[in-house]
């Protein structure tokens, strides 16, 4: 019995003394097209080790140690000869001693090609999980976190939403006609304040236990996807949290930027914000460098991608995510502010993984220059593999030209100049377009409370070819007016997401008859949309605004559909005769929001100021 006793007396010890606290990625797949991994494998002295392993078709190709003595970076291959499994990482330290970490390599759950992305057939619902639904109220209080427990009187504080909260009202989403969802990140923020929003990861392979567990993001997935309703994650490559667990202890002397002021104490150097600085032919060294390497706030250190095995970790680490919840697409952060080069690469890396995958990248800009310089295809000189951006700029001129009166290139011709500008797109279908979304004011804000001219902005950029995507709360007319701009309120908790909500906007009790109108407007268009071949592929021709009135139309070969904007206040009589070239004389059309059929003839009688929009199916 005496060396069965020393033998687990040793186990014990080899558990109590335990070499290794992270192995990541933490676990991997068999059967991609790239054949290397990297392994980031932290813990004390853990550098100092040889380590070796035995499992037919992967091998070491190299053992990279860090600036920190309490980093390996392994170099793995993994031929296609690999099965999936498990297999023993041993350590072997210079005092002779010895730790095995296992390890697993999993099989594929579908094929490449059959990871499908959202694309302009898509309508988008994006969600700030924390403020949409409460569905389980036993994770509201963490003590072991920074922020321990809610406080809903303060809207910077969490409120409580989760993932069982949307899976709870997934039926919703599917019923008001969305077909993918994009929630903001659900990855673990462990700050001292302002968590809520998720922003600033803490650890970007564990999900936040306020919101729930990985198995239950996995079920988010999987019921979305039974539904037709594609994920859309939001992933940030720039920057993490200050609290993020490798900041007491970072693995090399460049893991950051402007790292040394960060470890000395010192006054951190902030990012300009001047995103032109990526284009710019005549941007100073100066100025670059400050844009891409600067910090957001002292809260949030700015990744530095120049950095190869900094690089490769968030390459895995978005591959790791996609394979492992199955994801419809990935929302990327603040996409100018990374180095460019590297955001090649790392949407480069993830389409030849997923060659029917989409990504869309943040370009905060009204220019659609910028805009333009970010999406793959544009022959600028910068090859940036990324499908779709998003379009602040026609967003910017719909609010603009529905505020305004009419004048010379004013009011409604600013929605037409700004679509005249898709030449410059290689592909306008790809851009993404909204009316508002987590960080502007509410679109019901915006536009002055004005019920009729919401109505008209979101109509028209539902039928614009764009990828549309609505923000929460927006088909009940959520709005910011009392603090516009103030990101606590425009994420307002959504009416019927609490048990003591006093209203219910997933049942409509409560809701007055203004958001009950809004959300079923916007449910008819979404619904429609969704089918409608003319949106999704159809041809655009559009017609100068004249007299406060502007037309749109998508035409197929089976469908037309016109939208009619009208900022009169006083019933017009249009004159159809200049619109001829749309084939739509002597034609029945139906008026989708009212019902009403119309028969299109030499004038159409427009009653009051909003939006008409008109369907007819072709034999």
């Amino acid at each position: 019995m005496k060396p069965i006793f020393y033998f687990l007396i040793s186990l014990l010890s080899l558990n109590a003394f335990s070499q290794i606290e992270r192995v990541e990625p933490p676990n991997w797949w068999v059967g991609f097209e790239g054949s290397s991994l990297q392994l980031m494998v932290y813990g004390e002295n853990i550098g100092k080790a040889t380590p070796s392993l035995d499992y037919s078709g992967v091998t070491i190709k190299k053992v990279n140690q860090a600036d920190s003595p309490n980093y390996l970076f392994l170099d793995l291959n993994i031929s296609n000869e690999a099965r999936p499994g498990t297999f023993d990482l041993t350590f072997k330290m210079p005092d002779g001693s010895a730790e095995t970490y296992e390890y697993e390599l999993k099989a594929r759950t579908k094929p490449a090609e059959d990871y499908i992305g959202f694309d302009n057939t898509d309508a988008i619902y994006l969600i700030t999980p924390d403020r949409f639904a409460n569905g389980d109220t036993s994770n509201d209080t963490d003590k072991s976190l920074n922020e321990k427990t809610i406080d809903r009187s303060d809207d910077y504080a969490r409120h409580g939403g989760d993932i069982r909260g949307i899976i709870d009202h997934l039926d919703y989403i599917d019923k008001m006609g969305f077909t993918a969802l994009w929630s903001s990140p659900l990855l673990i923020n462990d700050m001292k304040s302002g968590s809520y929003h998720g922003y600033a990861m803490t650890d970007f392979y564990r999900v936040d236990p306020r919101f729930g567990t990985l198995e239950e993001y996995k079920e988010l997935a999987d019921k979305a996807e039974k539904r037709g309703i594609k994920l859309i994650m939001d992933q940030i490559a720039n920057h993490a949290g200050v609290e993020h667990w490798w900041m007491d202890d970072l693995p090399f002397s460049d893991w950051i930027n402007y790292q040394e002021l960060y470890e000395n104490g010192e006054k951190i150097i902030y990012s300009n914000h001047k995103r032109t600085t990526n284009q710019d032919l005549y941007a100073s060294e100066f100025d670059k460098k400050q844009m891409n390497d600067g910090w957001f706030v002292d809260t949030m250190p700015d990744l530095n991608q120049r950095n190869p095995f900094m690089a490769k970790y968030l390459i895995q680490n978005s591959i790791w995510w996609i394979e492992t919840l199955g994801l419809g697409g990935i929302r990327q952060d603040t996409y100018p502010y990374p180095d460019k080069e590297f955001m090649s690469n790392w949407a480069g890396a993830i389409m030849s993984e997923y060659p029917n995958f989409n990504i869309v990248g943040e370009e905060w800009s009204n220019n659609p220059l910028l805009i333009r310089y970010w999406q793959d295809g544009v022959d600028n000189g910068y090859d940036s593999n990324l499908k779709s951006t998003m379009d602040f700029a026609m967003q910017s001129k719909i609010v603009e030209g529905l505020n305004e009166d009419s004048g010379w290139e004013k009011g409604l011709h600013k929605l037409y100049a700004g679509l005249s500008n898709d030449f410059a797109y290689a592909s306008p279908e790809n851009i993404m377009i909204f009316p508002d979304n987590h960080d502007m004011s509410r679109i019901y804000t915006q536009l002055r409370e004005d019920i009729p001219n919401t109505k008209m902005a979101l109509s028209y950029l539902l039928v614009l070819p764009r990828i549309p995507q609505i923000y929460y709360g927006t088909e009940i007319l959520m709005d910011d007016t009392e603090n516009p701009g103030d990101h606590g309120l425009i994420r307002t908790e959504f009416p019927g997401g609490w048990e003591d909500s006093e209203a219910n906007a997933f049942t409509g009790e409560g809701l007055t008859e203004e958001q009950k109108d809004m959300q079923s407007f916007l449910k008819t268009i979404l619904n429609y949309r969704k089918d409608s071949e003319a949106i999704q592929n159809g041809k655009t021709i559009h017609f100068a605004p004249e007299n406060e009135v502007y037309l749109i139309s998508r035409i197929s070969e089976k469908e037309k559909v016109v939208l009619i904007l009208n900022k009169n206040d006083e019933t017009i009589e249009l004159d159809l005769e200049r619109f001829q070239e749309l084939g739509l004389q002597g034609s029945s059309k139906k008026n989708l929001i009212s019902g009403e059929k119309i028969q299109w003839g030499n004038t159409l009688t427009l009653s009051e100021r909003g939006a008409y929009f008109f369907t007819t199916k072709l034999n």
